[in-house]
C-alpha cells in the first residue's frame, strides 16, 4: 500500500521557519515528480512547489518564490519543503503528493497519490 506521510508542520511566529518532510512508503518514487500544496481554510487547494525526479527542476508559486525551497532524498525516498520568511499567509494544512510523471507539474490533477496533510500555523 502507498503512503506518503507528512511531518514538520505546527505553530510559529511570522518571520520564523519550518521544514515539512514527506516520506513515502509502499513503492519507490525515485522516478516520479513530487510536489506540495496547500489548502487554507474556505479556499481551494493550491500549488506550492514541485521538483523533477532527480531534484535537478524545480517550481514555485509567485507567492512562496524566494521563501520555500522544495527537494528530495531519492535514497530515502522523502521530499522536503523548506519554508523561511514565513507569512500568517501561508497559514494552511499542507500536502505532499506524488506524480506518475517524471517531469515537474504544477495542476493537482497530474498528481496520483497524497499525504493527509500537515497544518502549519503562521502568527503575526
Amino acid at each position: 500500500q502507498v503512503q506518503l506521510v507528512e511531518s514538520g508542520g505546527g505553530l510559529v511566529q511570522a518571520g520564523g521557519s519550518l521544514r515539512l518532510s514527506c516520506a513515502a512508503s509502499g513503492r519507490t518514487f525515485s522516478n516520479n515528480a513530487m510536489g506540495w500544496f496547500r489548502q487554507a481554510p474556505g479556499k481551494e487547494r493550491e500549488f506550492v512547489a514541485a521538483v523533477n525526479w532527480s531534484g535537478g527542476i524545480t517550481t514555485y508559486a509567485d507567492s512562496v518564490k524566494g521563501r520555500f525551497t522544495i527537494s528530495r532524498d531519492n535514497a530515502k525516498n522523502t521530499v522536503y519543503l523548506q519554508m523561511n520568511s514565513l507569512k500568517p499567509e501561508d497559514t494552511a494544512v499542507y500536502y505532499c503528493a506524488a506524480a506518475l510523471g517524471a517531469n515537474y507539474y504544477t495542476a493537482p490533477q497530474m498528481y496520483r497519490y497524497w499525504g493527509q496533510g500537515t497544518q502549519v500555523t503562521v502568527s503575526s
